[in-house]
């Protein structure tokens, strides 16, 4: 994985294609790893040697991902991990990945490092948009730190609708 900094990234947007979901671990918090196993049960989460998981299935995939003809979601809005919410954004106190000057963001006086994924093909790169630097890295990092918990710019924005009518028909 390559980090890069948020100043090369003109937009972001998930897509909905589930790659985030498919080809990375998600690492749970104790609270997190409650709400998940008091919900679903514990045979939804794996411990490893110092961390709590997302069970993965036989094809790699998050046990939550859903897939609705061909836009992929998360089966865990209402209770989305804090690593799901932030992917593919990295907000650190530290420039972490190096190019610090391009990774620097101020939020309200303090200096934070933000990089993104290259992973995610939702990512567009260029010079930021203002709606890109002044509402979706602010969104980001309000998740980071804690300030804020639900989010706009995910999947959960996304109006899945089905392509069949279902109809309800009563017998008497």
């Amino acid at each position: 994985m390559q980090f890069v900094p948020w100043m090369n990234i003109a937009d972001w947007k998930c897509n909905a294609c589930g790659y985030c979901c498919k080809l990375y671990s998600v690492v749970l918090k104790f609270p997190e790893w409650l709400r998940i196993v008091k919900t679903f049960g514990v045979e939804k989460t794996v411990a490893g040697l110092n961390r709590l998981y997302i069970k993965r299935v036989s094809d790699g995939s998050c046990v939550f991902l859903c897939n609705f003809g061909g836009i992929y979601y998360c089966g865990l809005q209402g209770m989305k991990p804090i690593a799901c919410k932030l992917w593919p954004f990295k907000v650190l106190t530290e420039p972490k990945y190096g190019q610090a000057r391009q990774a620097a963001f101020d939020y309200n006086g303090v200096k934070l490092f933000i990089y993104a994924d290259s992973m995610c093909n939702g990512l567009k790169y260029g010079i930021p948009t203002w709606e890109f630097n002044h509402q979706t890295l602010k969104e980001f990092v309000e998740l980071a730190i804690g300030a804020r918990q639900t989010q706009s710019k995910t999947t959960s924005n996304l109006a899945i609708t089905s392509p069949f009518h279902v109809r309800t028909f009563s017998f008497i």
